[in-house]
């Protein structure tokens, strides 16, 4: 969830930076564009004040000084004219401003309003405007410059001041949009955390109060989850049921295989027996392993606290009270796993330890930044090292290579298959056999 948030939150952001910097951009460019063109209105007004002070003199085309500005008077004033010329009794006569001293106006190439010349030393920049008349039969040509160099400077604090006005818009709008996000997406993140308790066995169903759009989904998921949860209440019950109608026909065939009628025929009873036995364990395997939950649909959770006093109970009426069962974990320890699958898997530990043991068996549960370690000591006479990997070994029916630990430890190596975690086997500190298991958290 925060990574579509990140990624929406950045993509909004890059999209309004680069709209924001477009626009401010375009806006820049039409406000200088406005002014030049209001200041060519003010240069066009003074080129036609300048062709009414050309007047026909007494020695042919004259410049009536009398109704000149007084800015074209002062010298690097900021306002120059040049006035030329070109055919008749007025040929080779040109004007210029005083403004100027003796420097000379650059003269544009055409007609028009020019903004990239600069006057001479003094490094003025220029705004334009060239214009072309006929006065008096004579053809004139008219430029009228202004020193555009304030207002450009003008122009540019404002454009300083302007943009950063614009960054900070932005970055309000940014901070604003990141927030309206976030809170969009607020039930989503609610969603994404009720699907992690319910992982974690900590709800069964999701909320419904949630928004219009996110309904349909939440009332799928709900119908799919209690469909999911009846269908393996009745995966179990039924396994459940064929479990025990097949035991007793089991049951009579082993009896009748024990009877005195094969008395006479040891080697067809041993063999019915044996056929049996591995019938009978390959049916208790299959039916454990089809009942397990897995992470298909997690149920109430593992509570140590409330869970270790029924096992012990229940491993004591089998095995004797002469047993010393000892269980660690921390306080308020709960393992996010189905319950059902996790009394299967520490059942068979612990039955299997306490076959083996002389007096004392040991559970030792702890939770770690990967996930959680369920061990398993007892102070019997453990498996050799050589046999451990015999025991362990892909595709090795364990009811078949060690008696004892052999239906229990399969059932066991299925149920931490089933949750991709690893067993191990060990020398215990109590001197048998120690079983490790580290079981992966769920992801969420």
């Amino acid at each position: 969830m925060r990574s579509i948030q990140g990624r929406l939150s950045l993509g909004l952001s890059a999209v309004l930076v680069v709209v924001g910097l477009g626009v401010a951009q375009l806006s820049l460019w039409l406000f200088e564009g406005g002014l030049q063109r209001y200041l060519e209105i003010g240069l066009r007004t003074e080129s036609e004040s300048l062709l009414m002070a050309l007047v026909r003199g007494d020695n042919g085309l004259q410049l009536d000084e009398r109704r000149l500005l007084p800015a074209y008077q002062r010298p690097f004033s900021g306002h120059y004219f040049r006035i030329d010329a070109h055919d008749g009794a007025g040929a080779g006569l040109h004007w210029r401003s005083r403004s100027l001293w003796d420097l000379q106006l650059p003269w544009p190439d055409a007609p028009g309003l020019h903004s990239d010349l600069t006057l001479g030393p003094e490094g003025q920049a220029l705004l334009t405007l060239r214009a072309d008349y006929r006065r008096l039969g004579e053809d004139l040509s008219i430029s009228v410059a202004r020193d555009y160099t304030p207002v450009r400077a003008s122009f540019q604090r404002l454009q300083v001041l302007g943009l950063a006005i614009a960054a900070a818009a932005l970055l309000l709008i940014l901070a604003l949009q990141r927030i309206t996000v976030k809170r969009s997406l607020r039930p989503l993140e609610r969603v994404r955390e009720q699907i992690a308790q319910l992982q974690q066995g900590r709800r069964s169903a999701l909320d419904t109060q949630v928004p219009e759009e996110l309904a349909p989904l939440v009332g799928q998921i709900n119908h799919l989850l209690a469909h999911t949860e009846d269908s393996l209440k009745r995966s179990r019950r039924a396994m459940g049921n064929l479990g025990h109608a097949l035991k007793t026909p089991l049951a009579v065939l082993l009896s009748l295989a024990e009877s005195p009628r094969l008395a006479d025929q040891p080697q067809v009873r041993a063999t019915l027996q044996e056929q049996l036995q591995q019938i009978q364990q390959r049916l208790d395997r299959e039916l454990n392993r089809a009942r397990l939950a897995g992470d298909a649909l997690p149920g109430a959770p593992f509570d140590c606290a409330i869970e270790w006093p029924n096992l012990q109970a229940s491993l004591r009426s089998v095995h004797g009270d002469h047993l010393q069962l000892r269980c660690q974990h921390p306080p308020g320890a709960r393992l996010p796993w189905d319950r059902e699958d996790l009394l299967e898997l520490l059942g068979n530990l612990l039955d299997n330890a306490c076959k083996w043991a002389d007096a004392e068996v040991s559970l030792t549960l702890d939770e770690t930044d990967q996930g959680w370690t369920v061990q398993v000591d007892d102070d019997g006479p453990g498996i050799a090292p050589a046999r451990r990997a015999q025991v362990l070994g892909r595709g090795v029916r364990l009811d078949e290579q060690m008696a004892g630990h052999g239906l229990g430890l399969a059932i066991v190596r299925d149920i931490v298959d089933s949750w991709h975690g690893q067993l191990a086997l060990g020398d215990s500190p109590l001197g048998g056999l120690q079983v490790r298991i580290h079981l992966p958290r769920t992801s969420t």
